[in-house]
């Protein structure tokens, strides 16, 4: 389980939906005061329930197809983050000195490109496993 490379994946978007949006700001309001996860309930239980589908599809690593479904899941779960990211950031007026849009509005990215790299290794083990099926 642990020795593979998409456990690793899994890993680090558990951690990143997990922990880092309490640790970084996703924006700041007009007062200039910094905007956490923690501050926004819906915000924080989506990155709470993407971590929690990162951790449920790492368990699943006996079943590769559906720990695939499960990073889908996720997959379209912070796209959806990071469109309601983007709208917000649209509607923040924006400072020619001064940015109020945070880093924090990155981690869906980051998500998102682990989770494509997981499913993408979770596609060669099954891919592999129907060879060897092939061979018997």
């Amino acid at each position: 389980m642990i020795q593979r490379i998409q456990s690793f994946y899994l890993i680090l978007v558990g951690v990143n939906a997990g922990v880092l949006p309490f640790f970084v700001n996703l924006w700041s309001d007009a007062n200039g005061t910094e905007i956490y996860a923690a501050n926004e309930m819906l915000v924080s239980i989506v990155f709470y329930g993407s971590a929690l589908l990162a951790v449920w599809a790492l368990l699943l690593f006996k079943n590769r197809k559906n720990q695939f479904v499960v990073n889908r899941l996720n997959i379209i779960l912070n796209l959806f983050l990071l469109g309601f990211f983007v709208y917000r950031s649209l509607n923040l007026s924006g400072g020619a000195t001064v940015s109020e849009k945070g880093i924090g509005m990155l981690i869906p990215v980051f998500s998102i490109v682990f989770l494509f790299l997981a499913n993408r290794a979770i596609k060669k083990d099954e891919d592999l496993v129907k060879s060897v099926d092939r061979l018997r």
